[in-house]
């Protein structure tokens, strides 16, 4: 079913833990994982990668304006590819991956670590599109009011069942009393918080607080990643066999991205326009709040210090065990050698250093 935009329901299994949905993937074979044959460079030719498939957890929205960007300005074609399929969701990601469907999908540290803890899914995140993830804690400054932790204090939280566990770990991480406040279970449209139902809502500050922005009803956001729980989202996944088999289509792949996402930060506007024209018309955007969403982005999620020192889909040491550390608060161990593989990345940037100076 297409979601509807305006104040639509947000991502339910496709974007936190979905462990048992993923479990029947993974009774299937494994070999089937993706992987195609690469042509080698000759040594006056370029590689030639034929078809690859981007698996989206979402619908297209601005979301991912920079994979339209490498599409629309040819960064695809000239990588060596003959078509990139870019699969619209709500879906998992990881399924999508493991199945041998896609060849990459983009989700988050926390649905793919789950995945892998539990699972022992042959997956590894190569990179991240956002520094800083956009789960918040929305509320209205004339009805909640939540600013600060204390602020939870005897008020009534909106939380959707898919995002339980972390709202859970949230409230363990930074020493709040489950029984100071009140966890309402609900679903995604946000209607409940703006008509004054519910003091708050788990929501992502590129979608529903957004929708409250152009409501013109003063939203007030509590950021996990500023209040104990940073993780990298918007990440790319991919399968072991493909890092070993298939590395060079995969970072001929990161190098279109990255030039798409340099491209889409440095005009979120055009960006934004080219969503709602070109790859999201079926959706009902409205260019107002992928605009926002694309400026919001370009300036809070995507680019960091480390993003200006190491380059665009960075992830450093730090800002890994910190996504390791929240799926710990979540009860999962895993390690950051079983969830991140950086040195495709690190490749990428040895062999195109021009794509470091991302800022113009």
């Amino acid at each position: 079913m297409t979601p509807s935009r305006g104040l639509f329901s947000r991502r339910s299994a496709t974007r936190v833990v979905r462990g048992v949905a993923i479990a029947a993937v993974l009774t299937l074979s494994l070999a089937a994982c993706a992987g195609s044959d690469t042509e080698e460079a000759g040594a006056n030719e370029a590689a030639s990668f034929g078809d690859a498939s981007v698996q989206f957890s979402w619908i297209k929205n601005a979301e991912f304006m920079g994979e339209y960007l490498a599409d629309e300005n040819g960064y695809f074609t000239e990588a060596g590819f003959d078509s990139v399929d870019m699969i619209e969701g709500p879906a998992s990601i990881e399924a999508a991956v493991i199945s041998g469907n896609v060849d990459m999908g983009i989700g988050n540290a926390i649905s793919t670590g789950t995945i892998i803890a539990n699972e022992g899914a042959p997956l590894k995140i190569i990179g991240a599109t956002y520094q800083k993830n956009p789960f918040t804690i929305l509320s209205l400054a004339d009805k909640g009011n939540i600013a600060a932790l204390d602020d939870l204090k005897g008020k009534t939280i909106g939380v959707q069942a898919s995002n339980l566990s972390l709202w859970e770990a949230f409230l363990e991480i930074n020493d709040i009393d489950e029984d100071s406040l009140t966890t309402l279970p609900v679903q995604y449209d946000p209607t409940p918080l703006f008509n004054g139902e519910v003091d708050g809502w788990f929501s992502y500050l590129t979608n529903e607080s957004i929708d409250a922005e152009l409501l013109g009803l003063d939203p007030v956001n509590l950021p996990l990643a500023d209040f104990g729980l940073p993780f990298v989202a918007e990440t790319l996944t991919v399968t072991d066999d493909a890092i070993e088999n298939d590395r060079d289509k995969l970072k001929a792949l990161l190098v279109a991205e990255i030039r798409g996402w340099t491209d889409a930060i440095n005009d979120p506007e055009a960006a934004a326009k080219l969503t709602v024209d070109t790859y999201g018309p079926t959706f009902d955007l409205t260019i107002e709040k992928e605009t926002r969403q694309a400026e919001i982005q370009s300036v809070d999620l995507v680019v960091s210090a480390d993003t200006l020192a190491n380059g665009l889909f960075s992830i450093s040491s730090e800002l890994q065990q910190q996504s390791i550390d929240t799926l710990a608060a979540t009860g999962l161990t895993i390690t950051a050698s079983q969830l991140f593989d950086m040195t495709l990345l690190d490749e990428v940037y040895a062999e195109n250093p021009d794509l470091l100076a991302y800022s113009k």
